[in-house]
Parts: structure tokens; C-alpha cells; sequence
């Protein structure tokens, strides 16, 4: 029975054969001295998994539709569906987006899938960090307490961090999630300027400001991937 395709990537770092399932596909990581030959059973062996998993993500694509980036497509934000207007005007250096209501209007300077992602998620990212930083400021205010610096960044996998020092990080993607979700992460990272670690002490702490904390986390996990222009 064959396997969903795949793509390998070495990696220096890597210790031992892993697999990533994601909305990219599904790629196997390897270390750098891994015969490829050793790639294709352990694939298999994985691949009641692999199947898995991919069946989970087109299920919660199916609740979560993706993001349509074309004229009449739309995308999400915080729950809401805007509708995109997109002009492309040929010689345009810098791209420009602006909300009017329910309606996203974007003007880039080529034709494409490309030129309007790297638009969007630029206003994405200017969109985070006012979602972030009000939520951020009333959340450390209930809390009686403060963190010291804010950045907006895309990673993979992680959906915020909060340092030792009290720096925080948020991923921009949580704006295709809906408010609540947010909400949430942000409660999540506050709590850890009290607790750095995921003891009972934490979970406890959390729940106190997020009693539905569990519920959130789940659909996280469940649609985490999808959210992706």
C-alpha cells in the first residue's frame, strides 16, 4: 500500500529520522548521515500515521476554510471573513492594503499568488501587533504585573513565547484564528511571568484567568495548521 508522497530534508541538527505533517505536505528530516535507503521503511512504518494525521487536517480545513487570495476570495480575521478587492497596477513598488468594513482592498504591481501573500502578510503583521499589544497591556494590568518587550514574528511552530526577562513573541497567524483563540494565548503568556514552566502551579494559574483554557488549547491543536495564507 503506498504512502502519501513526501520530500526528505537533511538536517546537521537532526539526531535521529523525524516526519512534519503540515498544510506544506509531509516532509521527512534526516540526519545528515542517514543512508536515503533507510527513508522509505521508516516511512512506512509511519504510515498509518502519516494517514492519520492528514485525514484529521483535511477534516479541520473542511471546518476551518483556507484563505481564497484572488479578487472575490477572502480571508479571515479574528473570526470575521473579509472580502478581497485586488487591483493590480504594473509599476507599483509598494503594495497597499486597507479594511473597509467587511472588505480588504489591496493594490499590488504583478499578477500572482505571491506578490498578494507577501502584501497580506505584511498587514497582517502591522494588524498583530495592535491586536497583541491592547490585548497584552489590559491582560499584565489584570494581572498586576509587565513584560518588557513585545515583537510580532511568523514562526512554524510556536504560537508565542515569554522569556526570563519578560520578553514576549507572537506569531501574526493568530489573526487568521478566531478572537477567542487569541484571547487565549495571550492569557497563556501572561501566566508564564508568574510561572516560566507548565508545573500544576501554571495550569492552575491559567485556569483561574481562562477557565476554558483546555477547550481552546484543543482547537489550536486541531486547526493550528491551517492557519496559513
Amino acid at each position: 500500500m503506498s504512502t502519501a508522497p513526501y520530500t526528505i530534508r537533511r538536517s546537521g541538527r537532526a539526531r535521529r529520522a523525524r516526519i512534519q505533517v503540515s498544510a506544506d505536505g509531509v516532509e521527512v528530516v534526516v540526519p545528515k548521515g542517514l543512508p536515503l535507503r533507510e527513508v522509505e521503511p521508516f516511512v512506512e512504518e509511519k504510515r498509518r500515521w502519516i494517514e492519520r494525521t492528514l485525514r484529521r487536517m483535511r477534516e479541520a480545513e473542511a471546518e476551518q476554510p483556507r484563505p481564497r487570495l484572488a479578487d472575490g476570495g477572502e480571508v479571515p480575521y479574528l473570526g470575521e471573513r473579509l472580502a478581497l478587492e485586488v487591483r493590480v497596477e504594473p509599476g507599483r513598488t509598494r503594495p497597499h492594503v486597507a479594511r473597509r468594513g467587511e472588505r480588504l482592498r489591496v493594490a499590488v504591481g504583478a499578477h500572482g499568488t505571491e506578490p498578494l501573500r507577501d502584501a497580506l502578510e505584511r498587514w497582517y503583521r502591522r494588524c498583530a501587533r495592535e491586536e497583541v499589544a491592547g490585548r497584552l497591556d489590559a491582560a499584565v494590568a489584570r494581572a498586576s504585573t509587565s513584560y518588557s518587550s513585545l515583537q510580532i514574528r511568523g514562526q512554524r511552530t510556536r504560537w508565542a513565547s515569554c522569556s526570563s526577562t519578560g520578553a514576549m513573541s507572537f506569531n501574526w497567524r493568530l489573526l487568521l484564528a478566531p478572537a477567542e483563540i487569541l484571547d487565549y494565548v495571550v492569557e497563556h503568556e501572561v501566566a508564564h511571568l508568574d510561572v516560566h514552566d507548565h508545573s500544576r502551579r501554571f495550569w492552575s494559574l491559567l485556569g483561574g484567568r481562562c477557565p476554558d483554557f483546555r477547550q481552546h488549547e484543543a482547537w489550536l491543536k486541531r486547526h493550528g495548521q491551517s492557519l496559513r495564507l
